[in-house]
Parts: structure tokens; sequence; C-alpha cells
């Protein structure tokens, strides 16, 4: 993969490279990471919050950590791809600040279209001194450098009384603390489920809230999702209570193992919306269910789901509201 034109601008931004670690953050597809390692070598390392650019990133050789403060522990130089989320680019800042060097500072590109001036008040929370670069071909890099003595703020917590459950989050979980308009919508369906002594599975399951509440009727409940930062708030938010995986969908699961699959699932990889990862579980769905075991989703109403869900069984719509809605399919 080449270098983008976000990639092309922060390397020739970097044009002091520092002899210590160099760790790589959210590089979608390993270009970065793969140019720094050929200018710095070993010293390059990167964490992704999503597996499967991980995955991306340790095929050019790059050495990928899966926690962010494993991956900035002794940083010189940060290098970021700037995350749509203010409080996602808050914990990258103030973990930089606490455990990279003293003089540690953030070199972080995007699009110019996803750039707001709020980015540069929440690098400013965290180090003295931030600059942008000139934009060049729709892109800018904005400097952070000079560390402040920052509080550590993440993972955050929130008790929801309604649910008796105390949300945990860092800074890159959907929702964050709060319970997601579609989340409540499905939550009041899941006294509807059928008994099963099989597997139940969350999919995508962000910060944890639907797994909490359906471990406390389940016996065998595993949560699945891609993001890094959502299977650390689930196993926070679970409390040992379940089996918290970071996944592919339902790539790794045995053929008619599950006997019910819940989800709330993204429609959006970064700041792009694409139904494709949602689309390829429901067809994995038919793999995964025993037969008679259900897949319960919710989702927004103008998506392009039903049809699909149908292919893998009788579907019923259980709620429905202004935007979302929750459907019960049954493994034919």
């Amino acid at each position: 993969m080449e270098p983008d034109p976000v990639d092309r601008l922060l390397l020739d931004e970097l044009v002091d490279l520092p002899d210590g670690r160099i760790a790589v953050v959210d590089d979608d597809t390993g270009a970065l990471a793969g140019a720094l390692r050929d200018l710095a070598g070993e010293r390059v390392v990167a964490h992704s919050t999503s597996l499967l650019a991980e995955r991306r990133v340790a095929a050019t050789g790059v050495a990928t950590v899966p926690d962010l403060a494993g991956a900035l522990t002794g940083a010189a130089l940060v290098v970021l791809r700037l995350p749509a989320s203010l409080d996602a680019l808050d914990e990258v800042a103030r973990t930089a600040a606490l455990l990279g060097t003293p003089d540690v500072r953030i070199v972080a590109g995007a699009r110019v279209k996803h750039m707001t001036p709020s980015m540069n008040d929440v690098l400013g929370a965290s180090f003295e001194q931030v600059r942008a670069s000139l934009g060049r071909q729709k892109s800018r890099v904005l400097h952070a450098a000079d560390p402040r003595p920052v509080e550590q703020v993440w993972p955050r917590l929130r008790h929801h009384d309604d649910l008796d459950l105390t949300v945990h989050a860092h800074g890159a979980a959907f929702a964050g603390t709060r319970i997601d308009a579609g989340t409540r919508l499905l939550l009041g369906q899941l006294d509807r489920l059928a008994d099963t002594d099989g597997t139940v599975v969350d999919l995508g399951c962000g910060t944890g809230v639907l797994a909490a509440v359906l471990a406390r009727r389940f016996v065998d409940v595993v949560a699945i999702d891609v993001s890094a930062a959502a299977v650390a708030s689930a196993r926070l938010t679970t409390a040992g209570r379940v089996d918290v995986r970071r996944g592919d969908g339902l790539s790794e699961l045995a053929d008619a193992s599950v006997g019910t699959i819940v989800s709330n699932p993204p429609f959006h990889v970064g700041t792009a919306k694409d139904s494709t990862p949602t689309l390829r579980m429901i067809a994995d769905a038919r793999r995964v269910l025993v037969p008679g075991g259900e897949l319960v989703l919710v989702y927004n109403s103008h998506l392009p789901y039903l049809p699909r869900l149908r292919e893998v069984g009788p579907t019923e719509i259980l709620a429905r509201d202004r935007s979302y809605l929750v459907t019960r399919t049954v493994r034919a």
C-alpha cells in the first residue's frame, strides 16, 4: 500500500526523527508505519484501535502493541492519524504526556475536511505548544510539543441507575459512558430472547452494556469487538463475568456453535459510512447459529438489512422508533 496524501505530509513534516521509540497510532493501511520503519528501523512500533488495521500494519514488519499505553510508554515521538473522536485524541495526548519521554512530541495528520479547531484545544490540554502545518492536497498536520503535567482521566466511568450498571469507556470506544438510543431500544427487547443453554454472543460489543445485562440471565456470554478500546472498556464494564474477545466479526467461531447473537452493529468504518462488515456478519450468522438460533439486531431503519436477514431465516420486527428497528431472525 502506497502512502496517501496525509501519510506523505506527515512524513515530510518529520524532519528530525528522535533516537528513541517512535509510536505510530491508528495507521489504517500500514503504509505510514512501513515508511517510518524504513527510516528508523526497529525503533518504530504501532498501535491500532482496529484489529484489521493492526494486521495490515503487522504485515509490513512493524511490531504492533495491542494496548495504547504499552505503545506510548517511553515514546519520544507519536505519529498519529487523527481520529474522528475528540475523546480518542484526548486519551492519546494524555497518555503520551504521561508515559512518553520528557520531550515527547506528537505529529498528527488528517484530511482537512475531517479536522476541527477543537482538535487543537484537545492537544493543548496536554501540551504547551500546538501548531498547524501548511495545508497540502487537502491535508494538514498538527504538531504538539512540551508535555504538561496532566492527569489521566481514561478510562472514564458512569453509573446508570436504571440498569444498575457502571459503564467504563476508553476514549475511542463508541458512545463513551453513555448508552446510545439504539442500544436502549435493544435492551428493552432482551427479555424476549428465547432460553438457550448455548453460547450467547454480543457482537460489536462496544463498552459491554448488552453483554453485562445478558450475563445476568445467560451462563455463557461472549462479547466480541474489532476495537482494542472497546474490548478494554467491555472487560471493565462486565467485571469478569463475560468472555470478552477482540475479533473480526464471527470469523473465529465454529459452525453451529452459538444459540443467540445480539448486536448493535456499526455502519461506519472510520469517518466513512460502510455497511459491509454488518452484511458480512449477517451472512456468517447462518453458519455459526444452531438451527433455531436467534439473531437479534438493532439498526437504523434506512439500512438495507431486512432482505439479507430473511436469507438467514424468518425475520420479525420486535420494536421500532423514529430512527431504529429491532429485528429477530430465526436460523432456518
